[in-house]
């Protein structure tokens, strides 16, 4: 099962304020031990909403609006993409991140192919796992 673990953007993460270098160094021993345990597939920071932008769709024409976002439970400072047994394996290596107290994670399942069923047509398929390999080279 893959999990996508979304760290959640706090006001220090919003304002720019880069990790100190003791939570750089826990965090890439944490990652190391998920990289050897071959659960990390993926993971990285985000820059504040400042340097970003979201695009709705709602008619003809997609709106555009630039950051900054006002501080909300959806912002997103970084995310890991990792892959374990179940559930349950993804909240005990997530309980072992070196976050300090006011932190906050979300794990959400990633979709499999199956989870589509029969939507999911055989020429579907074929495309997916083609597009899939293309992006990783």
């Amino acid at each position: 099962m893959r999990f996508m673990v979304i760290v959640k953007a706090s006001r220090d993460s919003e304002a720019g304020v880069m990790p100190s270098r003791e939570l750089l160094t826990a965090m890439g021993k944490f990652n190391e031990e998920m990289v050897k345990a071959g659960v990390m597939l993926a993971g990285e920071g985000l820059h504040p909403t400042s340097k970003g932008a979201r695009v709705k769709y709602s008619g003809a024409t997609p709106a555009v609006t630039r950051g900054p976002f006002a501080l909300s439970g959806d912002l997103i400072a970084g995310f890991w993409l990792i892959e374990t047994k179940s559930l349950d394996e993804a909240i005990d290596w997530m309980k072992r991140a070196p976050f300090d107290g006011g932190a906050e994670i979300e794990i959400r399942q990633i979709f499999s192919a199956d989870d589509f069923g029969e939507a999911l047509t055989p020429e579907l398929r074929e495309q997916e796992e083609r597009l899939r390999a293309k992006a990783r080279t």
